[in-house]
């Protein structure tokens, strides 16, 4: 006899879905321009335009500034405009690879730096993949009913972990935050479907060769600088263009769309290339697409919610978005996302 309510439950609880109700950034101040870095490293401003998109990147200055500084002003923002009291938080998920420091989480310091004391909070690494982990991660939380509201945030200061002195990576990586609300709905809005993939294989080719516990820091790591960012370029370039393309495109098949249904896709801001194979297997034109690249760099977890935060008033409620990623681990992803309000 119990079944019949539990039934019913569980068929109320599949209606829940998560919609974004709010989204801010945060970039610092400091300009870190391409004629600067010709200063730095054999490099030039046309060659660096013409390979990866990029005309500058902010870089977040001064003593004892970590990347939970730039989640914490993308999140106060965020709180102020959706008008949402910090103890009314659940949870704060924040997507990095550069935490302020191995523990506790950045997203704890996070919680403490907005006056979140009622929510639980956890760092998720998933490298560039980061942000759509987290979200649907967050989603997740939000579906189970338990959940009513949660913040994602995707951060990184990427200039912690960056070597000057290699000219193939300093030219790509910037600074900069930018985190969303996450409310229940029960109607058709908010996050769709999502495949999310990892790869460990791919490790050798992106990732920090120090200062983990594999290779904890020495004198001999530093001087052999291997507490910064490596990747093999063209190798992660083959791998990422095909399977963010693929992945996007098997997200809009699985949900029966064409580009022409697609509003915006919304990809990882990491080479201008890898954007316009995305968007090219996709059927979608450069019209539909967000980019913000040439002004930010690759800001790692924070790229996409950086690209909502700047595109959000020609977002309107319905819109399909695409949203695509891939990075270090590798991992990589796509999620369908429809929008759930208009622009404010």
């Amino acid at each position: 006899m119990l079944l019949h309510p539990n039934l019913e439950e569980t068929h109320t609880m599949e209606q829940i879905r998560a919609m974004i109700t709010g989204i801010q950034g945060y970039v610092p101040e400091y300009r870190l321009t391409n004629q600067e870095l010709e200063t730095l490293v054999d490099t030039n401003d046309e060659w660096i335009l013409s390979r990866t998109g990029i005309k500058e990147r902010r870089i977040l200055k001064g003593e004892n500034q970590g990347t939970s500084v730039m989640g914490a002003e993308a999140v106060k923002g965020l709180l102020q405009k959706t008008g949402t009291n910090p103890l009314d938080i659940d949870l704060i998920i924040c997507a990095t690879v550069t935490p302020d420091m191995p523990f506790p989480a950045t997203a704890n310091i996070i919680s403490d730096l907005v006056g979140s004391k009622n929510s639980f909070s956890f760092d998720l690494g998933a490298a560039c993949s980061g942000f759509l982990f987290a979200l649907q991660m967050g989603a997740q939380f939000i579906q189970t009913g338990t959940h009513k509201k949660v913040v994602v945030v995707g951060a990184d200061k990427m200039s912690s972990i960056v070597d000057y002195q290699d000219r193939t990576t300093c030219i790509l990586f910037g600074d900069g935050a930018g985190a969303v609300l996450l409310e229940p709905t029960q109607e058709e809005f908010g996050i769709m479907d999502a495949i999310l993939k990892s790869d460990g294989a791919g490790a050798p080719y992106l990732h920090m060769k120090a200062g983990g516990s594999r290779k904890p820091a020495s004198p001999e790591t530093i001087a052999a600088r291997e507490h910064f960012a490596y990747q093999e370029g063209s190798t992660v370039f083959k791998f990422a263009v095909t399977n963010m393309a693929d992945v996007s495109a098997e997200v809009m098949e699985r949900n029966g769309l064409k580009g022409d249904d697609i509003a915006w896709l919304v990809p990882h801001q990491a080479n201008k290339r890898i954007i316009d194979a995305t968007a090219n297997r996709m059927g979608v034109g450069p019209d539909k697409v967000m980019m913000n690249i040439e002004r930010y760099g690759n800001t790692t977890a924070a790229t996409i919610p950086l690209c909502l935060w700047e595109y959000e008033n020609q977002l309107k409620k319905g819109d399909n978005l695409i949203l695509a990623a891939f990075g270090g681990g590798f991992t990589w992803g796509s999620i369908y996302l429809k929008w759930a309000y208009d622009p404010k």
